[in-house]
């Protein structure tokens, strides 16, 4: 069977998309700002002197990054039915990613020469002035790239907000689709759309690596 392609849908479908991409990219920045800072706090609380507090940490973020996020979203869903769905999402989308990013983190801190350690201690900096003006910011520098390549993988996993009903691009390109027998033309708009906004972050991204020596 011959199929024809419908740029009448292409048109009309276009502004609920526009649309729908609105509450994707409100996702996927909230989300990042989310998991950035949440991951650096498992971050440095993964080297708390204590294990009261380092072995619950590890054991939540393992089961956080062991669960598939989908679970975790229709989880959420379910326990907070009273909680606004896109704050629902959000909040999954920082916390699955910040037990990432946290990793990420780590893996600067560690970086991080002994000697830079040592000096704090001879200047009798207090931890908090060592993390803030030494440790943080060459940490940061180092994984910055990575941090960048895991909010383009969170915009790229947003479409499983539309489960727990979060109008964002792909829930819209599904209903046209479904009213008006065009997923096609709908869920290929959406894939473009998506590779529009992420081919452009990649390419700065991969800039930003080469500029910071990675």
């Amino acid at each position: 069977m011959n199929y024809t392609w419908d740029w009448n849908a292409v048109q009309e479908s276009l502004p609920l998309l526009w649309d729908g991409f609105k509450i994707t990219l409100l996702a996927t920045v909230l989300g990042t700002l989310v998991a950035a800072v949440l991951g650096l706090l498992v971050a440095m609380a993964g080297r708390a002197p204590t294990r009261l507090v380092t072995v619950p940490v590890r054991a939540v973020t393992e089961f956080i990054r062991s669960t598939p996020m989908l679970v975790q979203l229709v989880g959420a869903y379910t326990i907070f039915n009273t909680v606004e769905p896109l704050t629902i999402g959000i909040t999954v989308l920082g916390i699955h990613y910040a037990s990432y990013m946290s990793e990420v983190y780590r893996a600067g801190i560690d970086a991080v020469p002994k000697g830079q350690w040592e000096a704090c201690r001879a200047l009798s900096m207090s931890p908090r002035r060592t993390w803030q003006a030494v440790i943080l910011p060459q940490a940061v520098r180092n994984v910055l790239p990575a941090l960048g390549n895991y909010g383009i993988a969170m915009f790229k996993e947003t479409p499983f907000l539309a489960v727990i009903t979060v109008q964002e691009m792909v829930f819209h390109a599904r209903e046209y689709g479904a009213d008006h027998f065009t997923y096609v033309e709908t869920f290929t708009l959406a894939g473009l759309i998506f590779l529009a906004a992420s081919y452009p972050t990649s390419l700065l991204m991969r800039k930003l690596e080469k500029r910071l020596g990675h």
